[in-house]
């Protein structure tokens, strides 16, 4: 299989599980990595050993990088995604695709101008654990989805985090840096979403920062960090979702269940690949763990982007594509359009789910 050149954006702390997992998949080459701190990104290069560093501008100008994955923060997403779609690449981005439906639409359009293709992260949704979720939700163990509950219950990034400001930031608090993770999954195991409804409040206007190098600052917050939603999907699945970083401890952090008319799923938090996955069917006394039936049980992330190679060379949509992560992003701001407006949000975007993964894939190597 022909390996498409990679060229990383972005050497924050996300970079290292990608610099160290894609190299791992048969149909990729990581060319070089750029950061606008070039000392950050030749420590990149030098660590995993990436045959070229630099800035952003000479990287977009490599005729060798094909795709660029852009792992800047959130608010530099669009700005980075749209320099890379204008110089002929396909973009894998991290999540949130954009800040707003506004990002979201100009990268979706420029994309589809010059003919390249958009991905964004979370790709969590295609490892062992969902993977597994989808089939059983597919083989029909727990009958037609009536309902769907996401919690992601925290205290937020301060407390640990060496740079936690972005995540108070817009684009990021806790459902566009966490719910990407929970509103993917949903959509990937059910379908499109085609109404919201939501509330949201910014809890503490300020943060300290408890963790080293910089405790003792304040953050000023300006996003909502605490956000409640509904959500009605299109073949009439009802879901619940809560993400917060105002909650000090919770029983329900990072959990989703599927409930059908025959029996209920819990799914594995959303951040990882692997399970547990358990299973309730009707007249069961207890839950029974199901055996995960795909690969990628460890971190992966790069897994995504493999597939948007794979994409790239044979035709087909990107199992996390660009139509996928902006009907995310577009439920998402929905949230906060509820909250602010006091109605439901009737959502413009749609979305099919995308393909599952073929039983028996075999590690490393994406076939189609």
């Amino acid at each position: 299989m022909d390996a498409v050149g990679i060229g990383v954006v972005g050497c924050g702390s996300i970079s290292a599980t990608y610099l160290k997992v894609m190299p791992t998949f048969d149909n990729l080459r990581v060319v070089g990595c750029a950061d606008v701190d070039l000392a950050r990104a030749r420590a990149r290069a030098d660590e995993f050993g990436v045959p070229w560093a630099g800035s952003v501008g000479d990287l977009l100008a490599r005729p060798d990088v094909e795709v660029v994955v852009n792992l800047t923060t959130p608010l530099a997403h669009a700005e980075v995604s749209l320099a890379a779609i204008a110089a002929g690449k396909s973009v894998y981005s991290e999540k949130p695709l954009g800040i707003d439906r506004r990002e979201g639409r100009r990268l979706l359009e420029a994309a589809r101008s010059r003919g390249v293709l958009l991905g964004a992260a979370p790709d969590t949704f295609l490892g062992a654990g969902l993977q597994t979720c989808r089939k059983l939700i597919d083989d029909g163990w727990i009958g037609e989805p009536v309902a769907a509950t996401a919690f992601m219950m925290s205290h937020g990034h301060e407390g640990w985090h060496p740079n936690p400001d972005f995540f108070y930031q817009p684009g990021a608090g806790p459902m566009f840096d966490m719910g990407p993770y929970y509103v993917t999954a949903l959509v990937a195991l059910i379908g499109g979403v085609r109404r919201v409804g939501g509330s949201a409040r910014a809890t503490f206007p300020e943060r300290l920062i408890a963790s080293q190098p910089r405790r003792g600052e304040r953050i000023v917050v300006r996003t909502p960090t605490h956000v409640a939603g509904t959500l009605d999907f299109v073949n009439g699945t009802i879901g619940t979702i809560v993400t917060s970083f105002d909650v000090w401890a919770s029983s329900l952090h990072r959990t989703i269940e599927v409930h059908g008319i025959e029996g209920s799923l819990a799914v594995p938090d959303p951040n990882t690949f692997g399970g547990p996955v358990k299973l309730r069917r009707a007249g069961d006394e207890e839950w029974s763990e199901a055996p995960l039936a795909f690969g990628y049980r460890q971190n992966s992330r790069g897994l995504g982007v493999a597939d948007l190679a794979r994409a790239l060379l044979t035709g087909r949509p990107p199992r996390a594509g660009a139509e996928l992560a902006y009907h995310v992003l577009d439920v998402m701001e929905s949230f906060y359009d509820s909250s602010r407006e006091g109605r439901h949000v009737e959502l413009d975007s749609a979305c099919d789910r995308p393909a599952p993964f073929p039983l028996g894939l075999r590690e490393g190597h994406i076939e189609r």
